[in-house]
């Protein structure tokens, strides 16, 4: 799991989900604290434009690389990664453990009635684990959260504010307990049922991205970064 390859200034990890999941099992196991960040080719792109958040980045334990772009770019510099890694498989993968073993589950994002019906369906699904506490994203005083966590002492603290927001706010507290944090960007619309996954043949032909595209065509702002990506990708390497 050292074995990393840098894209935009950012190591991103080079192995598998079930080797990934599988350190994360040992992580819970032995109560390490874990700051997973989910890079995206806008992440990665927002990263280098924002020099402060590169360095808040580059002190997670793990950068996932999360979209076909980062794999098209390990490509290009041909250091090619072995895997893409979601934060949505990772989140689910976290779930299942947490499920089989009786853990607690901390949730923090997305509206009111998102986050509503997203603690419905991992109840619902994952009846075995421990959903301890739960807050939806739209607050301006931390200082309830922080203290609910800081109580509750979870293992897995799953935060959906979206970038940069969800990996300062992990940044700042995650010495609140031993857990694993991961940043999950838009997974609760996905676990709540607000937003469809992309069916298993687009997820398998890595085109999710233009499911998500056809499904809302309002993302096309999304994707205005990925040309500017790859131009970065080849000029800085």
């Amino acid at each position: 799991m050292s074995k990393t390859i840098t894209i935009l200034n950012l190591p991103f990890i080079n192995t598998t989900n079930q080797q990934f999941i599988s350190n994360l099992q040992k992580k819970i196991t032995t109560k390490q604290n874990t700051f997973i960040v989910t890079a995206n080719p806008e992440i990665a792109v927002y990263a280098y434009d924002h020099p402060q958040f590169q360095k808040l980045v580059q002190t997670a334990d793990y950068i996932t690389p999360d979209g076909i772009g980062i794999i098209k770019a390990s490509q290009i510099i041909q250091q090619p990664l072995k895997e893409r890694i979601t934060g949505f498989d990772t989140l689910t993968s976290l779930l299942e453990i947490a499920n089989n073993s009786s853990l607690k589950v901390y949730l923090l994002g997305a509206k009111p009635e998102v986050l509503q019906k997203t603690v419905q369906n991992v109840k619902k699904k994952y009846p075995n684990l421990q959903l301890v506490g739960s807050h939806d994203g739209y607050f301006s005083d931390d200082q309830e959260i922080v203290a609910d966590i800081k109580q509750l002492q979870p293992n897995i603290v799953a935060v959906a504010l979206g970038y940069p927001k969800q990996e300062e706010f992990i940044a700042q507290h995650r010495q609140l307990c031993p857990a694993i944090w991961i940043g999950v960007g838009g997974s609760f619309d996905v676990l709540s049922g607000t937003v469809k996954r992309a069916p298993k043949i687009f997820q398998k032909l890595n085109l999710e991205w233009l499911y998500r595209f056809i499904s809302h065509p309002s993302r096309l702002s999304r994707f205005k970064n990925l040309p500017r990506f790859i131009y970065l990708v080849k000029h800085v390497h």
